[in-house]
């Protein structure tokens, strides 16, 4: 007879557990990142994890801000601006103001790898170049314009509040309060702002501006809070009803009093109260009778 035939797999070797998982290790040579287990052990959210890892994989150099990570994990902007949070309270992630070349400020995100494992290397400042040996003269340029500060995650220029209407600003930053899901950073708020001037201009009252950009909201934002404000503020802004008009007051009869009775009564030309003339009516028609 055959001997009979078993899809099963070989017996485990006896060191391993019993249960649990069991590692299948591979030596890695290349494109592998090293992670602590103090943060991939971590207890809490596994977004924050996630984000950390991730970060973690990154070369240096590459955008990290709220948008770019927005755009590589399907999780929102509450849920991913929460996870950079509790890494920067946690002491895995830092933001700094630096001055750069030609004195522009910017801000430069550090990860760490251990929490307080000292402050990062300031980047190595250029060599000059050798001056040739025939000098170039001079050439004398027209001032040009201060271009707007750009940033080091994301590359684009930094949009100023100082220029800003600070009743629209108002608006756009306490639209949380009517939905905690609508943050705004700082460059949402000055891309927005000069659209919500705009309807402010046009009379729109500031509670009616919260109200056409909060109400009937989908239930899930799938994207940035800021475009879909930034398209529903795109619309011209809503017509506002002309205050109506006050019509001419009614004139007020002068008081009068009953020549038949002698009670006071309001009339233009009639020298009698009704009840009067009522009562002189009926004694013509039976004398007519």
């Amino acid at each position: 007879m055959a001997e009979p035939q078993s899809n099963a797999h070989p017996s485990a070797d006896a060191g391993a557990p019993t249960s649990g998982v069991i590692h299948v290790r591979t030596r890695l040579t290349a494109d592998f990142t090293v992670i602590a287990n103090a943060l991939a052990q971590r207890r809490g959210s596994a977004v924050t994890i996630g984000v950390a890892a991730y970060i973690s994989s990154l070369p240096d150099g590459t955008p990290v801000s709220i948008a770019a990570l927005c755009e590589h994990f399907t999780e929102g902007e509450i849920l991913i601006s929460r996870a950079l949070r509790e890494l920067e309270s946690a002491g895995y992630l830092e933001r700094r103001r630096e001055r750069g070349p030609g004195g522009t400020i910017r801000t430069r995100t550090y990860f760490y790898d251990v929490p307080g494992s000292g402050s990062p290397t300031p980047p190595r400042p250029r060599k000059p170049r050798p001056r040739a040996a025939q000098e170039t003269p001079a050439v004398h340029t027209a001032p040009q314009t201060p271009q707007p500060q750009a940033t080091a995650d994301t590359g684009r220029p930094e949009p100023s509040l100082a220029e800003s209407d600070e009743r629209a600003v108002a608006i756009l930053t306490s639209l949380r309060i009517a939905d905690p899901r609508l943050i705004l950073s700082h460059r949402d708020v000055a891309e927005l702002a000069p659209a919500v001037g705009e309807w402010l201009t046009a009379g729109v009252g500031p509670a009616q501006i919260t109200r056409a950009l909060t109400t009937r909201l989908p239930d899930r934002l799938l994207t940035r809070p800021a475009r879909i404000l930034a398209f529903r503020l795109s619309d011209p802004p809503l017509p506002v009803p002309a205050p109506a008009t006050l019509s001419s007051p009614t004139p007020v009869l002068p008081w009068r009093t009953c020549d038949g009775c002698d009670r006071a009564f309001r009339s233009a030309n009639s020298e009698r109260c009704r009840d009067c003339r009522t009562a002189a009516s009926g004694e013509e028609l039976r004398a007519a009778c």
